[in-house]
């Protein structure tokens, strides 16, 4: 008769489980850390050739173009008044200039859109006038003529006053013109972006007396800031 195996309560006795496996999710952190090292990498590697594509498209550009800058030249400037009173502080003035603009370049047009000149003395503003737009072609000079005239309450203090007398002595004043400009460029069919450059133009201009001055005006050239 065959003999009875011991009650054994239900309880398993075969062979061990394996413990899980504690370096899954080091694996899993790490596959992710190169997926994020890949990913900035290719993200680099476009970056670096959109700007070497742009950077070739505008060498290409400027090869073809050969943009050249605008000249700007103050070519006469008349000024029959230039007085201040020192109980109110107020200058008298009747300033007027020619300023040539020239666009050298071949294929390129300009839009002038908004033209601003502002007047100078010692670094106190005392005349300001808006000018019409205008659009420049290719190989083209322009001449503007801004009129100043008017009065205006301005603080020389000392200094101001001391230079003012030194200039008026001599017959000659130092007067700051600037121009600050909206613009666009045009070749062809395509428009550029509107920009906004300063012109500043350094004059020594002579007072004259009866229509007479005793030193004539010399041709300036202006200073462009982009």
């Amino acid at each position: 008769m065959a003999e009875k195996q011991p009650h054994l309560n239900g309880a398993y006795y075969g062979p061990a489980v394996p413990p899980p496996n504690r370096y899954y999710h080091r694996h899993g952190s790490s596959r992710g850390c190169g997926c994020c090292g890949c990913l900035f990498s290719l993200l680099f590697k476009l970056i670096v050739s959109v700007a070497i594509v742009v950077g070739l498209a505008v060498l290409i550009f400027w090869l073809i173009v050969r943009p050249n800058r605008v000249k700007f030249h103050v070519t006469d400037a008349s000024l029959t008044q230039f007085n201040f009173t020192t109980n109110n502080n107020t200058l008298h003035y009747n300033l007027s200039l020619d300023i040539n603009v020239r666009n050298p370049n071949k294929k390129i047009g300009i839009y002038y859109d908004r033209i601003e000149a502002r007047a100078y003395f010692e670094d106190q503003r005392f005349s300001t006038v808006t000018l019409p737009p205008f659009y420049q072609g290719h190989k083209n000079t322009t001449v503007l003529s801004p009129v100043f005239k008017g009065q205006q309450v301005v603080l020389l203090g000392a200094e101001g006053l001391s230079e003012l007398n030194s200039d008026k002595s001599g017959g000659v004043f130092d007067v700051d013109v600037k121009l600050y400009l909206r613009i666009r460029f045009k070749l062809g069919k395509v428009k550029s972006w509107r920009m906004r450059p300063k012109i500043k133009c350094d004059l020594k201009v002579p007072l004259s007396s009866n229509g007479k001055v005793a030193v004539g005006f010399q041709t300036t050239k202006c200073d462009i800031d982009f």
